[in-house]
């Protein structure tokens, strides 16, 4: 009697592979969030899913691959000496990067190498940091112009712990974003306050995004929403999504 390896380890022609358990958990994982986008659009009367961004921070460059591998187009970094080794080790990848984390201007010339967006941007230092290095770039590679988005500050303290300009800043940022060759002005990106309820969190930057695009019509994006406030966000129009833990887990163990 021939044995014969289990289906499970099998690919479409039969032939016998190991199976990669953690791209079976992945598979999962990203199943019951996509599930849970839908039901939150479709409950928000929307018909426009938003964007999802993996965030795959602390995670090693073999989960961008297994992700990419499953589907996802976009995964999200906050801090350049990770992203960058990342985006180097898996340079013949189709998949977008996005900056997400709180950025200092000598890191400018180092991110526009790989970044599809810079989503942090919340001062005026930062973006002719980012402009520069731009030009830079596309006079040597030809890069497409960065996508940014403004990150707001929705705390009283003005965004003193979790990074953000304060709403009355953006319309001298927008405009030093808008008028930069190489830098296009996306939206807004937001976190929901430490124990703030995250509806009214994002409701106030739906009015935001407002006031933004009448003086920036193409500023659409609204960059809003992690694991833990997802239906929150898609509520108030999100168009991007940030999920890392419910994708991904907890952050791996440092050995």
């Amino acid at each position: 009697m021939t044995d014969h390896p289990h289906p499970a380890a099998q690919d479409a022609a039969g032939d016998a592979r190991p199976v990669d358990q953690r791209s079976a958990v992945l598979r999962e994982r990203l199943a019951a969030v996509r599930h849970r986008i839908s039901a939150a659009t479709l409950a928000a009367g929307r018909i426009d899913e938003p964007l999802l961004v993996v965030v795959t921070k602390f995670h090693p460059a073999a989960d961008v691959r297994r992700l990419v591998a499953l589907g996802v187009a976009d995964v999200g970094e906050n801090r350049d000496q990770e992203a960058s080794a990342k985006a180097a080790e898996l340079s013949g990848l189709d998949v977008r990067w996005h900056f997400i984390g709180q950025l200092q201007s000598n890191k400018a010339k180092s991110v526009v190498k790989y970044a599809h967006s810079v989503q942090s941007v919340d001062r005026l230092q930062l973006a002719d940091a980012l402009a520069k290095a731009v030009a830079r770039e596309q006079d040597a590679t030809g890069r497409p112009d960065l996508d940014c988005y403004i990150q707001v500050s929705l705390e009283d303290d003005g965004g003193e712990h979790r990074g953000g300009a304060a709403p009355d800043e953006l319309g001298l940022l927008a405009e030093r974003i808008e008028s930069a060759a190489g830098l296009h002005l996306a939206g807004v990106m937001a976190v929901a306050p430490l124990g703030a309820h995250p509806e009214a969190a994002f409701e106030r930057l739906a009015r935001i995004s407002a006031a933004l695009r009448a003086n920036h019509p193409a500023a659409v994006g609204v960059s809003a929403g992690m694991s833990q406030d997802l239906e929150a966000a898609i509520k108030f129009g999100a168009t991007h999504l940030r999920i890392g833990s419910d994708i991904l887990g907890s952050r791996p163990a440092v050995r």
